[in-house]
């Protein structure tokens, strides 16, 4: 009895429920973003963001941050804690970001596309000057 329970909860974290991660799911490469003035700034060369169309997690003293290259010159950048438990988003499937904890998953401009999560990712807005983002908080 209690192999099945345990073989009933693992199975309900993944696979086929509507709740687990599912899909082809990478996990996001990682860069540092550097805090000053209300400022998160991130440098593009030597990172994933080089490439039109790529995304990376960014880490900062002033929290993680999901930034997608959409063109040539525009970059999106979104909260990277899932409204749904707070867990933080680590992967990618396509142009959606996926929460490894549950399930949800956001568009780049971090609108909800799956649930659980009920409510959309907090957006922040970006400039671009010589090869670094900055994102606004």
């Amino acid at each position: 009895m209690a192999s099945g329970a345990l073989a009933t909860l693992f199975s309900a974290c993944g696979g086929s429920s509507p709740t687990s991660p599912g899909g082809m799911t990478t996990t996001l490469g990682k860069v540092p973003g550097q805090f000053a003035n209300s400022r998160v700034q991130v440098t593009i060369a030597g990172s994933a963001l080089a490439d039109v169309g790529s995304a990376v997690l960014v880490e900062s003293i002033a929290g993680v941050f999901l930034v997608a290259r959409t063109s040539a010159s525009a970059f999106s950048a979104v909260d990277a804690v899932c409204s749904h438990q707070s867990c933080t988003i680590t992967g990618t499937d396509g142009d959606t970001y996926v929460c490894p904890c549950h399930g949800s998953r956001y568009s780049r401009s971090g609108a909800v596309v799956r649930g659980p999560a009920m409510a959309s990712l907090r957006r922040f807005s970006t400039t671009v000057t010589d090869g670094v983002v900055t994102i606004a908080l």
